[in-house]
């Protein structure tokens, strides 16, 4: 029981990391290797002064959403883990953690649905008239696909873990 409870809390906040990273970090397309493209910025690479120069990313619903949802990821997967120290120490012995489970699994969801709309909705997104075959997926929305399954198995996991002594 102990292995599986530190397991659990092990896998959470490896998922909350790797989702802070697939929100914040500046590589969902990759156009070249020094023009990259994130949820909330542009950025080139500057061979002359050998820095990073960004912009903010042209504002459209679908990007808007698929921001939002990132971060309703974030928020949902931060409480249910507060919520589920909370009940560690304050449930009665032999309960379930139900809610613990149900906030994790709408972080999944809310996961699942920003990659779902980054990835068939990415030409409106990126908002840019050069051809898609030339660019691909970063290295933070192959993270935020990987979080999906973590995060609807570990709300899972919390549905079935019961607090005992």
């Amino acid at each position: 029981m102990v292995f599986l409870l530190v397991f659990l809390t092990g896998l959470h906040l490896v998922t909350l990391a790797m989702l802070f990273i697939a929100t914040l970090e500046k590589s969902w397309w990759i156009w070249a290797d020094t023009e990259i493209t994130d949820l909330w910025y542009n950025c080139f690479h500057d061979n002359a002064t050998k820095v990073w120069l960004c912009a903010a990313t042209h504002e459209s619903d679908w990007l808007q959403s698929v921001q939002a949802l990132m971060v309703l990821s974030i928020v949902f997967s931060s409480v249910s883990f507060l919520v589920f120290l909370g009940q560690l120490f304050t449930m009665s012995r032999g309960a379930l953690f139900y809610f613990t489970g149900l906030c994790q699994a709408f972080a999944g969801f809310a996961d699942f649905a920003a990659c779902l709309i980054f990835t068939f909705q990415r030409k409106e997104i990126l908002n840019d008239f050069r051809d898609l075959s030339k660019g691909r997926f970063g290295y933070c929305f192959i993270l935020a696909w990987i979080c999906v399954p973590l995060l609807l198995i570990s709300g899972i996991l919390y549905v079935h873990l019961r607090k005992k002594q």
